[in-house]
């Protein structure tokens, strides 16, 4: 594995390998394709925080490239003792052939990573979500190949997943139009380099103006893991950035509604769009297995 490469964030990728690897998803899940790519490999996945699709996913997409996995949480592992991060990646890189990596502070991540010489993989910080953007990539790619003149909504917090649809906005060809409640914009260092790479974000406080002629609508919880004691102030700042079918109606005809779930119904989503035929929220669910597929061997070097 000498070859590996980390994704710590989209920018780990270079702007030519990206539609390789939608690519190369695409192929993997409709071939229903396996491999014997990770045989006698194990990859640990160290999570601090609580998943469905992305540790199944990622455990499933392992498997099917013939590794296995070790699912490690803090109660489980001495992350719980408070021994040293940089301690933790240097025995694991010794056991496994890999860390999947699910965790709050994006520092915590990098500094596994500077400690290791495994891939490490990002699959969930408070700032990042890299994984997640790429199989909602391709999950708009399957339906528009052509990103030239797409417009994409982020109606919501800014939260992790807006800074990674950001980063993606900097290495291809879309618009991509956010609206937040005023005090929740994405942060400023991640939206400069973002534009300093090329990308056409727009960045602003109302719903409306940013689902108007968007392709795409796409929102998220509006209290993430971790920020459960604001949920009750930010309902009431959040209310006007609800989903419904009048704000869908802003888009142009035939938008489709995407969602990274776990959904909150009639919180950031009314259950009529989650549920409706313009809701894509179950094809991006089931991308997260083939993009993990197809992430995991670009990591390793052979894709």
């Amino acid at each position: 594995m000498s070859m590996h490469k980390n994704l710590l964030q989209i920018t780990d990728i270079a702007k030519a390998d990206l539609p390789r690897i939608v690519k190369r998803a695409e192929n993997l899940k409709n071939g229903d394709l396996r491999s014997r790519l990770l045989q006698g490999t194990s990859w640990t996945l160290l999570f601090e925080k609580a998943s469905t699709r992305t540790r199944i996913s990622f455990e499933v997409a392992v498997s099917h490239l013939g590794g296995q996995t070790i699912f490690m949480t803090p109660a489980e592992s001495q992350l719980g003792r408070q021994e040293p991060l940089r301690d933790t990646a240097r025995v694991l890189s010794r056991y496994v052939q890999g860390m999947i990596v699910r965790t709050f502070s994006q520092s915590n991540l990098d500094e596994l990573a500077r400690f290791s010489n495994i891939p490490v993989i990002n699959a969930l910080t408070d700032t990042f979500h890299p994984c997640q953007v790429m199989s909602d990539l391709l999950t708009i790619s399957e339906r528009t190949p052509n990103l030239e003149s797409l417009r994409i909504a982020w109606v919501g917090d800014g939260n992790n997943m807006a800074h990674s649809w950001i980063n993606l906005a900097g290495s291809l060809p879309f618009h991509l139009n956010i609206a937040t409640p005023p005090g929740f914009e994405p942060k400023e260092e991640i939206v400069a380099r973002a534009r300093e790479a090329g990308a056409s974000v727009q960045i602003g406080n109302d719903p409306e103006k940013a689902v108007h002629e968007a392709d795409y609508v796409n929102t998220d919880v509006w209290a993430s893991m971790g920020q459960e004691t604001e949920e009750a102030t930010r309902l009431k700042q959040f209310e006007p950035f609800r989903i419904d079918t009048r704000l869908m109606g802003l888009a142009r005809e035939g938008a489709r509604f995407m969602h990274c779930l776990p959904a909150h119904r009639g919180q950031e989503v009314t259950d009529e769009v989650l549920e409706g035929p313009q809701s894509i929220v179950w094809d991006q669910a089931e991308n997260r297995l083939h993009m993990q597929k197809a992430l995991l061997e670009w990591v390793v070097g052979s894709a």
